[in-house]
């Protein structure tokens, strides 16, 4: 039996991917939390062979962060990127860290799954390149790297003169990138350029740390029967500034494992 971790923060979403789970023979839902920072340490205490991460989780605790600090304690553990963040970065950070698969959640449970199949059986399953989307007028494929760099740069919020310096460019060279986005937008201006490129989601600022800081003891896990629910975590009052629901299921101990 392959049991499973969830890290999503929308609770919609994370039952969905619940199902997907449950409904599949030979896969056991063991842990679904929304935050990213609980995960490594839930794969010290509880037996888990796969983990579905999403990017960006409760408190902004960053996904791939987590992804990294599981791939170096457990690298026999799969971990399958589950993100809408169509930012390029993101699919190639996911890959830096060490994550074996992405799947971009526009897909279906069909598709989702087949990437679950497949890397379980050691594929590494990634796309070419993330999703187009509609920015003004335009398609988000139809910006040049030099554009989206400036692109990432406007949504910092940096003038054209920081900009310039950042990417080591001229400010001129900056104007024209705007200009030229601006143009295949007919958005306005550069503020309209940077609300719709964050609300698409092509752009995305991610924390690099977990905000969430734990101390020396360790948590504990109240095991129950599944039929009593999900489980519950407790931490001493000194050991974790902020614990966000999550539910753990026990091990089973059967011959299918």
């Amino acid at each position: 039996m392959i049991r499973v971790m969830i890290v999503e923060d929308q609770k919609l979403v994370r039952s969905l991917l619940e199902s997907y789970i449950q409904n599949e023979d030979g896969y056991q839902l063991a842990v679904s939390i929304p935050g990213a920072a609980e995960a490594p340490i839930l794969c010290d205490t509880e037996d888990i062979d796969l983990v579905l991460m999403d990017v960006q989780t409760e408190h902004r605790e960053n996904g791939l962060a987590a992804a990294k600090k599981i791939r170096e304690a457990h690298p026999e553990i799969k971990i399958v990127v589950a993100t809408s963040l169509i930012d390029t970065q993101v699919l190639a950070r996911a890959k830096a860290v060490g994550a074996d698969s992405l799947w971009y959640k526009d897909g279906d449970e069909g598709t989702l799954m087949q990437v679950v199949r497949r890397t379980m059986a050691g594929e590494h399953i990634f796309p070419d390149a993330p999703p187009s989307v509609e920015i003004g007028t335009a398609m988000s494929a139809e910006f040049t790297k030099g554009e989206m760099k400036v692109l990432r740069c406007l949504v910092r919020g940096l003038s054209y003169n920081e900009i310039a310096k950042e990417l080591g460019i001229e400010p001129s060279t900056v104007k024209y990138h705007v200009i030229n986005m601006l143009q295949k937008t007919n958005l306005e201006n550069k503020l309209q350029l940077a609300i719709a490129a964050t609300e698409a989601k092509l752009v995305v600022e991610l924390a690099e740390e977990y905000l969430v800081v734990y101390k020396n003891s360790r948590q504990t896990v109240n095991r129950s029967s599944i039929a009593n629910g999900p489980k519950n975590i407790k931490c001493p009052r000194d050991e974790a500034q902020r614990l966000p629901e999550m539910r753990v299921r026990p091990h089973r101990n059967d011959a299918t494992r």
